[in-house]
């Protein structure tokens, strides 16, 4: 049985994580902190674990994170890498659902979430955990940074246009209208979180700069091996979960002749949580929820140079928790899907 430690056990990443790794086969839920919820039993603060999950909560001092095997940072960015170094030295793997291990580039880092990186030579060897994309460093790594829910979408969204060796697209002029629901933003007591503001209304925000925009282009330029451009404007829309990612992208001329469906099809063959749907399919939000599930739709409007991706997700399971389960079934030679096959909850 794996050992696992949660850091973090009060949000909604965390307690998703514990949705997850309860029922796991191959888990053993070891350690779940929280400062301010010491003491307290999980099932007391979150009634849907009840009988699945004995632990109490427990501060980080107080609880055994050097005696598991994996242990996952559901907390905000920042923590991991203030408790990376010890974790590491106990040989204790890591994931972490926040930004700490992102971003290759320590300066860009700190532009981006205004706080020096603590441990550069650790950032070094970590490996961005989007399975699909990076399986085989996966399967060597000690530390784990897991994508953002947004960057999972536009990343898995547009690889097919960019592993092909040479251009297909404008990679100069990609665009990415992204939508996400209210949880996105985290278990946290915030005025734009209420219902009152977030119900009956639609926005974007951070128009000019988002933090997943640089992990974003990161991504895609170790996919394609070469420079892209990417707009990408997110938008909040008044539903609990889910994203729906709607990317564009102009085809060039000498790729005007390429079965797009095929391509989408054929790269993802191997990939069991992403779906390439029928050609012409809508996918819907609902179509994934609590799954980790990955949907796709290929369109081209009237035949013509404009592709169209629709792709969407949970942002709470393979934007966040699911994706770090996968990630940690990979690093211990586990089949890939385990505790994962959970089926969308309609309606």
């Amino acid at each position: 049985m794996i050992k696992v430690g949660i850091v973090g056990g009060t949000g909604y990443t965390g307690v998703e994580l514990l949705r997850l790794l309860a029922p796991h086969p191959h888990v053993e839920l070891t350690a779940i902190t929280s400062r301010k919820e010491d003491g307290m039993p999980v099932a007391d603060m979150f009634p849907s674990l009840r009988g699945r999950v004995s632990l109490a909560f427990s501060t980080p001092e107080k609880a055994r994170l050097t005696e598991c095997d994996v242990v996952f940072f559901a907390t905000p960015h920042g923590v991991a890498m203030a408790q990376a170094p010890a974790l590491l030295a106990a040989g204790v793997k890591i994931i972490d659902l926040a930004a700490d291990f992102r971003l290759q580039d320590p300066a860009l880092f700190e532009k981006w979430y205004a706080m020096p990186h603590s441990c550069p030579d650790i950032l070094k060897e970590a490996v961005y955990g989007l399975p699909e994309i990076n399986r085989e460093a996966i399967k060597r790594a000690r530390v784990i940074g897991l994508p953002g829910c947004y960057p999972t979408s536009m990343q898995l969204g547009y690889a097919p246009l960019l592993a092909q060796g040479k251009p297909m697209v404008n990679e100069a002029a990609l665009i990415a209208d992204c939508k996400s629901g209210v949880s996105g933003a985290g278990r946290k007591a915030e005025v734009g979180g209420l219902l009152a503001e977030a119900a009956d209304n639609f926005k974007a925000y951070a128009v000019n700069g988002h933090r997943h925009l640089p992990e974003t282009i990161q991504g895609l330029e170790a996919i394609a091996g070469r420079q892209i451009g990417l707009t990408f404007v997110p938008h909040l829309v008044p539903m609990i979960r889910g994203i729906h990612s709607t990317l564009y992208a102009t085809i060039l001329p000498e790729a005007r002749d390429t079965d797009f469906q095929a391509l989408y099809e054929h790269h993802f063959r191997d990939d069991f949580f992403v779906d390439v749907m029928p050609a012409g399919s809508h996918p819907e939000t609902r179509s994934v929820r609590a799954s980790n599930m990955l949907r796709i739709a290929v369109h081209r409007p009237g035949g013509g140079d404009l592709l169209v991706i629709l792709v969407v997700e949970d942002n709470l399971v393979k934007g966040a928790a699911g994706q770090g389960v996968q990630c940690m079934n990979i690093l211990f030679g586990l089949d890939e899907t385990a505790g994962l096959m959970h089926i969308p909850v309609m309606p």
